[in-house]
């Protein structure tokens, strides 16, 4: 009994600070820090704002996926897909332009190594769907 006392005791607690906050209500601390301040006066706006750079960055995904798919077809073989030194290179770009926008180059370095393995997956699938329909000169 005592030990349900005490876990009631520390959950209770935890589990109110967890809680997701109201989408109307005004900031509890800080000031308003985009657009010179005049954004954000609720989460909700907030949310709204990252709502439509979502969709915008997802647009931008899918345009360099068609790019992708490009590049694909100027490569040998699906080895050359495999590019460490390129990868590497449009990471440590990412890095550069976030910390010239204002972005932390940590987020811009982790977004970047997945947005690039991700890529790299797709174009290793673009050359194995050509192999599987016999469209496959690399193993003549």
């Amino acid at each position: 009994m005592r030990l349900l006392v005490l876990l009631v005791t520390l959950l209770v607690p935890a589990m109110a600070w967890a809680e997701e906050p109201a989408t109307n209500a005004l900031a509890l601390w800080g000031s308003p820090t985009v657009d010179n301040g005049a954004c954000c006066k609720t989460l909700g706006e907030v949310r709204g704002n990252i709502d439509r750079l979502d969709r915008e960055i997802v647009r931008l995904m899918a345009e360099r996926g068609r790019y992708v798919h490009e590049a694909a077809r100027f490569k040998a073989n699906p080895a050359q897909v495999e590019a460490p030194e390129r990868a590497e290179a449009v990471v440590k770009k990412a890095m550069a332009l976030a910390d010239a926008d204002g972005l932390s180059p940590k987020v811009a370095e982790a977004a970047y190594r997945a947005m690039v393995r991700a890529f790299i997956d797709y174009e290793q699938g673009i050359f194995a769907a050509a192999a599987a329909r016999g469209d496959a000169p690399w193993k003549k």
